[in-house]
């Protein structure tokens, strides 16, 4: 991302009076190192805390290699995809799952500040709650003995490892 979008997401972030954790590798920003304004960490220090890394998996299941560990964390997402597989997610949480959105390549501080408050406190933003925590269910389902993965794991193991035929 550019300094600037650097910025502009943080502003958004401060505006909506949220408590936020926010993770920005020290390369994320084109060219030089992203640093945010000191009027930035001023205004969020009570509510906010900012790291170079953490393990996603732990925030996501407060169940991360991307959508579908917020999936299975029950957690709606804010999507902001550029390359590889971040369309196809992006465009499932969004549009097939209905747990995510998606923001604007010309990220603006007013639409994130607009997203998070309604991803947060909107009709909408409880809806898209509860079919994240609809998703995260089913997943717990499908590993859970006779589920789904479980099943198909079973049958990798039995016609691969164990080299068994199974009758299903």
């Amino acid at each position: 991302m550019t300094k600037d979008q650097l910025v502009e997401f943080a502003w958004g972030l401060a505006n909506s009076k949220h408590p936020f954790l926010w993770v920005i590798r020290p390369d994320l920003v084109i060219g030089e190192a992203a640093i945010l304004p000191p009027e930035f960490t001023n205004e969020t220090a009570d509510r906010g805390m900012i790291s170079g890394w953490c393990l996603q998996e732990k925030v996501l299941c407060h169940s991360s290699t991307g959508v579908m560990d917020t999936m299975c964390g029950g957690v709606r997402i804010i999507s902001w995809p550029f390359f590889g597989d971040q369309q196809t997610n992006c465009w499932n949480a969004c549009v097939h799952w209905g747990f995510g959105t998606e923001i604007d390549k010309n990220v603006k501080r007013d639409e994130v500040e607009k997203m998070l408050r309604e991803l947060m406190e909107s009709e909408k933003g409880k809806e898209m709650k509860e079919r994240a925590m609809e998703w995260k269910k089913s997943a717990e389902d499908s590993i859970k003995p006779g589920g789904s993965s479980y099943m198909n794991l079973d049958k990798v193991i039995q016609e691969v490892l164990l080299q068994k035929p199974t009758t299903s």
